[in-house]
């Protein structure tokens, strides 16, 4: 076997499946007027609302210069409220709005859907995402100076 054959790629298979996963979510995120990007921000807010740019970013595994258009397209949306910190004038907290805060309500169904689109059983997909996070983790931990 060819160690370069593309469907031997791991690589190739996260990048598909992710690709598949996002398309898969844009139906259930279009009736609410999200973009998956946005949605994961919002994931986080519902979590943590306050956060400042640097701990989403942290989140996210996502930099400033993506996540500050992300985050203003989802103000004038009226979903957040960006906010400079009163301690340190550096620091950008973002807040939900009522109308971010009720959006959650909505949005509730997704994992659902997506769970019964990936038709897998609960404790293969607990298996999967669980090896990805290690994956990840690994990744990150070797590709560090």
């Amino acid at each position: 076997m060819d160690p370069l054959n593309l469907d031997l790629q791991l690589c190739f298979a996260l990048y598909s499946a992710q690709r598949a996963m996002v398309h898969a979510y844009q139906s259930e995120l279009e009736p609410l007027g999200l973009t998956y990007p946005q949605y994961l921000v919002l994931l986080v807010l519902w979590e943590e609302d306050g956060v400042t740019v640097s701990r989403l970013g942290e989140r996210l595994h996502l930099d400033s210069g993506t996540l500050t258009p992300l985050t203003k397209r989802l103000e004038a949306q009226g979903l957040i409220n960006r906010v400079r910190s009163s301690d340190d004038e550096r620091r950008v907290e973002m807040h939900l709005t009522k109308k971010g805060a009720e959006l959650k309500k909505r949005a509730r169904n997704i994992p659902v859907a997506m769970f019964c689109k990936a038709r897998l059983p609960m404790p293969q997909l607990a298996e999967l995402r669980g090896a990805l996070h290690r994956l990840a983790q690994t990744l990150t931990t070797e590709g560090a100076p």
